[in-house]
């Protein structure tokens, strides 16, 4: 009977390697170490596909029916061999499931029906692609870098048709006339998504001044300040990079990213950055599933209202 309630092999390599005597000796830091990683959790050093998969799956079953429209008239998803995983018969990744929450949320205050948009740096095109499949879109203008543009344009035409793509115009910041070239148009919505952010932050107020004279409405969802906790990446791309990173956007406080009252906390600060002007107000924001410190807002230009403003 005694060989029959035996370690399995697998067992005994760990608990010759990981869950020894030694390990229980000092329990200051075991939760994070190699033993926890072989009785409790996955060590996400090594499994972040799998932690990533878990998030978009878990995430997948809380969306409603209207979500799950709007993924499934967004076609042609598939291109780019995303990391993704099937939940009720459809195909998503993390980038496609924030796409949908995005539009949601846009869609209850901005009328989309003949809209014509602007969107400063599309990454991609994920959004673009999911506004143009759900909406009769007008007229899309992206303004990106040029290098970054060779890559949407590239996808955008790969996944929408010959009418959807056609109401594209691209437009690199490289151009000497971008700017007089942006001011010649109106806009119903302005969208910035993680990118106001990445940039120096006179960058930011100059195209947060462009929308506030050619615009009606701004989406913006991006973090409510910086962090520097090594856990989080091992600071891999080196002191430069970090140093770079923490120069950009217009809120550069350093913060628990995840604190929740932290993050909170410097929301009133993340409205205020970024309203466009005094004629503009806050009408709706949120917290940006699922990071921890994205939050989102959504503008609209017109004499302001009697109540406190956002």
């Amino acid at each position: 009977m005694a060989d029959t309630y035996q370690a399995s092999r697998q067992w005994e390599r760990i608990s010759r390697h990981w869950v020894t005597e030694e390990a229980a000796v000092d329990l200051a830091n075991f939760k994070s170490g190699r033993p926890n990683h072989k009785i409790s959790l996955w060590n996400p050093e090594v499994n972040g596909v799998r932690y990533l998969k878990t998030l978009v799956h878990n995430l997948a079953t809380a969306l409603g029916p209207a979500d799950w429209e709007r993924l499934r008239r967004t076609t042609h998803r598939d291109v780019g061999n995303p990391i993704a995983v099937r939940v009720g018969g459809e195909s998503i990744c993390l980038d496609y499931l924030q796409a949908t929450l995005e539009l949601g949320f846009i869609e209850q205050s901005v009328d989309l029906a003949g809209a014509s948009v602007l969107e400063i740096g599309a990454g991609y095109g994920r959004t673009c692609h999911t506004l143009l499949s759900n909406h009769d879109i007008a007229a899309y203008c992206i303004v990106d870098l040029r290098s970054t543009m060779h890559l949407n344009r590239r996808y955008l035409r790969e996944v929408l048709d010959d009418a959807r793509f056609a109401k594209i115009r691209f437009v690199p910041v490289e151009d000497e006339d971008v700017d007089a070239a942006l001011r010649e148009s109106e806009f119903d919505l302005c969208i910035n998504i993680d990118s106001f952010a990445e940039m120096a932050p006179e960058t930011a107020r100059s195209y947060l001044d462009l929308i506030g004279e050619r615009g009606t409405a701004l989406y913006v969802k991006n973090p409510v300040g910086k962090y520097w906790d090594e856990s989080l990446d091992g600071h891999v791309e080196g002191d430069d990079a970090l140093r770079r990173a923490m120069e950009t956007g217009l809120l550069r406080e350093v913060l628990d990213i995840h604190d929740d009252r932290a993050v909170r906390a410097a929301v009133p600060e993340f409205i205020a950055a970024y309203r466009p002007g005094d004629d503009w107000r806050c009408v709706a924001d949120a917290w940006a599933v699922p990071w921890s410190f994205y939050w989102q807002a959504i503008y609209r230009r017109g004499r302001p209202s009697t109540g406190p403003q956002r």
